[in-house]
């Protein structure tokens, strides 16, 4: 039974394995695998019965069957963001020995919806549930600067009315997007910095960031770039545990 299962997922992980070919005969399908043509053959008449397989009615080849789509999406709507990403930002506020926080989206805004406090005694700290526009600091406007261009530019043209105004940001958001991470000062709060990166999830669609909050006068060169490092790793490493794709 194992030996059939480990068997069975080597055809499935064939017929995803390249991205650029979606059909697959049964003698390609063996010879990925280097099973027997009767094995991937028996293999995949019971795949197809529970869904996992189709064949296509044309060709006569093989696909990935869409059950393994609505597996994946149901799992996406089951993953608790701010569980996965709260060991990771208790560390990184250990480490940094600042406040860390992550942002989703909703609509024009953002939210706050997890928050870990520096061990400091003197720290930033914003309150959870509070809602932010997406172009005013460092996390809302990397999750911006990473939307699809259609919903980056509706979303601007709600925001910001002055065209000269939106040409700045667009700029803005095109260096944030390259460089993988952004930087505010005092945009929400006089005498504090910001240092975001984003959380890609499925289909490499951002789905919120992790920011560092810092008090200004604090932020020497040396201590910015160590902590851009710092939270473009903890993002990255945030992104690949709620399942981003390679």
């Amino acid at each position: 039974m194992v030996q059939s299962i480990d068997r069975a997922m080597q055809i499935v992980q064939a017929l995803i394995s390249d991205e650029t070919r979606f059909h697959w005969s049964i003698s390609d399908l063996a010879e990925k695998t280097k099973l027997p043509i009767s094995t991937v053959h028996r293999l995949i008449s019971t795949l197809i019965q529970h869904g996992l397989v189709e064949q296509v009615a044309d060709t006569k080849q093989y696909k990935a069957g869409h059950l393994w789509m609505e597996i994946g999406l149901r799992l996406l709507e089951n993953v608790d963001y701010r569980v996965v990403a709260r060991p990771i930002m208790e560390a990184l506020a250990m480490e940094v020995k600042e406040s860390t926080y992550l942002n989703i989206p909703h609509g024009t805004d953002a939210i706050i919806i997890e928050r870990v406090d520096s061990p400091l005694k003197v720290r930033i700290i914003d309150n959870l549930g509070i809602r932010i526009p997406l172009h005013i600091g460092a996390g809302n406007k990397t999750i911006l600067a990473n939307f699809e261009e259609r919903e980056m530019t509706a979303t601007i043209e709600k925001l910001i009315p002055a065209e000269g105004k939106r040409l700045e940001l667009y700029n803005q958001l095109r260096d944030i997007k390259q460089q993988g991470y952004a930087i505010s000062y005092g945009e929400r709060t006089e005498g504090t910095a910001s240092i975001a990166a984003p959380i890609i999830g499925y289909g490499n669609k951002v789905v919120g960031a992790l920011s560092i909050g810092v008090l200004s006068y604090q932020i020497t060169d040396e201590r910015l770039a160590y902590l851009i490092e710092k939270v473009k790793d903890a993002a990255q490493l945030i992104s690949q545990k709620i399942g981003k794709t390679p």
